[in-house]
């Protein structure tokens, strides 16, 4: 299988040790350099294989080789149709219907987004597995993340802990708010009488979520969300919490007369592009299914 390779010109801050130069300036982790030693990998200066004990200088040219990705051998690749709304050599961003998992269960082995991307990446030429930057509940609809090779997903996951990674859904709840905006700052815990329910306790962890109302129809409210934290079912517990569950959330009180599924969709995500050095901005429109509770959107 091919390795992924990635050159880099060094600047003049950037001399010195190799070591130095990979793990600081490019953000390199030890894990990675020494999957690079010892299973395949190489790092070259000109065209010359060297080892991290080496010394770089200004203008120098290192290429690193990564080592061969292997598929997940519990995942077969399942062709089907991607919504792509952005991809080049290192990230692909997929507008996920509801209804799909992101990977397989062992109640549904087949018919994931990680094997539609395995497909796609076989149909492509792309020698890598699924590596995925962030995940949506199989009922959530909306934008994806997944990284292409395993440095872009250090590199996007780094980015994740401090924080850098910036998204905003859209969600259909019961009710008017009687403030246009808002947080919520309540812990979240299991529900310990439930396998997957969560639950507001003081117990649980800090989760923070912050919401806007974007419209109103017919008693019920689209608002959208920014999260400071990431926990499991933290949009439907924290909008139940406070009395606005999400229309078709029945696992936390929604209604489920309008719509067939928990009305949540990512919609937004900006970042900085690491290997492109530039910020991005990628939008996925609202789904049908949202259309025909609140109308098209336009551009908050």
């Amino acid at each position: 299988m091919t390795a992924f390779n990635i050159t880099w010109t060094v600047k003049e801050d950037e001399a010195g040790l190799l070591r130095e130069f990979l793990r600081v300036h490019k953000k390199i982790s030890k894990s990675a350099l020494a999957d690079i030693k010892f299973t395949g990998g190489e790092l070259l200066v000109n065209g010359e294989p060297s080892t991290v004990r080496k010394h770089v200088r200004t203008g120098d040219e290192v290429e690193v080789r990564f080592p061969p990705e292997e598929v997940s051998s519990h995942m077969d690749p399942v062709p089907m149709p991607l919504d792509i709304l952005y991809e080049d050599e290192h990230l692909l961003i997929v507008n996920k219907p509801a209804g799909l998992p992101t990977i397989p269960s062992r109640y549904q082995t087949k018919g994931s987004l990680a094997q539609g991307v395995l497909s796609y990446y076989e149909q492509e030429g792309v020698h890598s597995t699924f590596h995925a930057v962030n995940r949506l509940d199989k009922d959530t609809s909306g934008l994806l993340m997944i990284a292409k090779h395993r440095f872009a997903h250090s590199l996007f996951s780094q980015q994740q802990k401090v924080k850098a990674i910036n998204r905003t859904y859209l969600a259909g709840v019961k009710g008017l708010f009687k403030r246009l905006s808002g947080t919520v700052d309540a812990p979240i815990g299991r529900n310990e009488d439930s396998l997957v329910e969560r639950m507001v306790t003081e117990q649980g962890q800090k989760s923070v979520t912050h919401y806007s109302v974007v419209k109103e129809i017919e008693g019920n409210t689209l608002v959208s969300l920014q999260l400071e934290t990431g926990r499991t079912h933290q949009i439907r517990v924290h909008m139940s919490h406070i009395g606005h569950p999400l229309l078709g959330d029945d696992l936390y009180g929604g209604p489920v007369d309008q719509i067939a599924r928990q009305a949540l969709h990512s919609w937004k995500v900006s970042f900085f592009h690491p290997f492109e050095e530039k910020l991005m901005n990628v939008d996925a429109p609202l789904p049908q299914d949202l259309q025909q509770l609140f109308g098209n959107m336009r551009e908050q």
